[in-house]
């Protein structure tokens, strides 16, 4: 079995409150630690009240220091917002702090409002110059060279892995030019994933970075003892918009306005939604069609207990497929 990782949303729940969002996500990461998953990606959005991920690395810090084995990375970066140079001095400071466990996951992101724009001091042509910054984050995460008038400090020559996040084939074919790893985001943005797939490989330039394509594709995964347990919990995803995430609603799909659901299934196809042997055959069929090298999985989930669960049940496939048996019952989060 291919690697799998988890990308943490961060979600901020009706009722809740960010602190309690921080303080969830510690114990999730804890959880893929002891379970065996590879990596625990958290997100940067700004100006949304459904997300508690806006300032990265310092999320990142505290999940890496509430754990000791995961890699802990982000998923991603959105590098128009931010100065190549600050970016290279936060992950050589997080990669100082946690040796060999920090990843950078770099996004060109989607556009903001013109006022969250203008808070963030960013312009609306500075997505145009993603490229450019990804070339000078690069340069400042090498060793310095002599002379070297601006040096990232922590940064320089911190040797963290560097993956480029993308839903288009423009995204897909940057990361061939650059010979970057390259994350795809199917769990919500499937539609040009067969392309963008088919050009990364087909186009890929060898680096020092990265010698052969190296593909991780993100599926939300909402697992339950049962596919109807499952279905009832993922009505919290089909709900979701930038508000607080909803609870779940028992028969949501009656109730919805079917244009506005037909379009979120749709973005949301490559979900996995049942009980573990459906999750075990859904996740093969994926991994069969798309020979991914890792899978990292997402999940929407309002009630934690049952994303805790829905985490386990995962981990109990992974292992179950690593070991070429059927799943096992999963492992209680208490062990």
């Amino acid at each position: 079995m291919i690697p799998l990782s988890i990308l943490d949303l961060t979600p901020i729940k009706q009722g809740g409150s960010i602190a309690q969002t921080f303080a969830q996500t510690l114990e999730l990461a804890r959880l893929a630690e002891r379970l065996g998953f590879h990596r625990y990606w958290l997100v940067e959005h700004h100006n949304t009240p459904s997300v508690g991920g806006a300032a990265t690395a310092v999320v990142m810090a505290h999940v890496a220091a509430g754990t000791s084995r995961i890699r802990v990375g982000a998923g991603g970066i959105m590098l128009p917002n931010h100065a190549p140079l600050m970016v290279a001095e936060q992950f050589g400071t997080l990669a100082a702090l946690f040796p060999g466990r920090i990843d950078l996951g770099l996004g060109r992101g989607i556009p903001c409002d013109a006022a969250t724009l203008q808070a963030l001091r960013r312009m609306p042509n500075d997505q145009a110059e993603f490229p450019r910054d990804i070339q000078e984050l690069l340069f400042f995460l090498r060793p310095s060279a002599p002379g070297q008038k601006v040096r990232a400090i922590p940064g320089e020559g911190a040797a963290v892995p560097v993956w480029l996040l993308g839903s288009s084939l423009g995204g897909a074919q940057l990361a061939a030019g650059l010979g970057l790893p390259f994350a795809f985001a199917s769990h919500f943005a499937p539609d040009q994933l067969d392309v963008a797939l088919a050009a990364y490989r087909a186009r890929f330039m060898p680096s020092p970075m990265l010698q052969k394509p190296q593909v991780m594709l993100s599926l939300s995964v909402v697992a339950a003892e049962s596919d109807e347990e499952a279905r009832l919990l993922f009505t919290s995803a089909l709900q979701a918009t930038t508000a607080p995430l909803p609870p779940p609603i028992p028969d949501y799909e009656t109730k919805a306005d079917p244009q506005r659901l037909a379009l979120v299934r749709n973005s949301l196809r490559h979900s996995l939604v049942g009980s573990r042997d459906t999750i075990a055959k859904g996740l093969a069929e994926f991994v069969a069609r798309y020979q991914p090298d890792e899978i990292i999985a997402t999940a929407q989930i309002f009630d934690h207990a049952a994303h805790m669960k829905s985490l386990e049940i995962l981990g109990a496939v992974s292992a179950a497929a690593r070991a070429g048996s059927a799943p096992a019952p999963a492992k209680a989060a208490a062990d």
